[in-house]
């Protein structure tokens, strides 16, 4: 599959069966995140793997309303980044997310980009002192997001190509 495709091909899942990713594909998604562009070659990301269901559900209380499908999940990545070492922390860190989120696709693997960075949790907490709370990251470390990560229990049309909104590219000027 080509990456045009593979990028028209995927969808964010939130539905996902008891099987396991599988240590290899996980590997492989993790290997995606670090093989990641980065500014000036920095590489402020650092990956935390969360396979214990009881962590998995606390984790899906994090964001209002917007986290759930982590009690389902497999495991999870959540991504943060050191932000003492670049002001372009939350651009880095989101390449290393979009590369394992198609990474993951590539494999066959659902997954779920669940934003975490300026977000809040149903009990006033921010996403980020929320998670920080479970699964102890320094301070100076950000979140910018977790990747819920499951077999598809869901399977979704894929993007059409003919419904792109081409009014939104401009040649030359606005």
């Amino acid at each position: 599959m080509d990456l045009l495709e593979m990028m028209r091909t995927r969808r964010s899942v939130r539905k996902y069966t008891q099987e396991p990713v599988g240590e290899d594909k996980l590997e492989q998604i993790l290997a995606a995140g670090l093989l990641s562009a980065s500014s000036r070659g920095i590489r402020p990301w650092e990956f935390i793997v969360v396979k214990k269901k009881e962590t998995l559900e606390k984790m899906s209380e994090s964001r209002a309303g917007s986290a759930k499908m982590l009690a389902g999940a497999d495991c999870a990545i959540v991504v943060i980044a050191d932000a003492e070492k670049t002001d372009v922390w939350t651009e880095d860190a989101s390449i290393a997310m979009a590369n394992m989120h198609l990474m993951a696709h590539s494999l066959g693997v659902g997954s779920c980009w669940i934003q975490g960075r300026l977000r809040e949790a149903p009990d006033g907490r921010t996403t980020e002192d929320y998670l920080r709370s479970i699964l102890e990251y320094p301070g100076n470390y950000r979140l910018e997001a977790v990747l819920s990560l499951g077999m598809p229990a869901e399977q979704k049309e894929p993007f059409q190509m003919e419904a792109l909104p081409m009014e939104k590219i401009h040649r030359e000027h606005f």
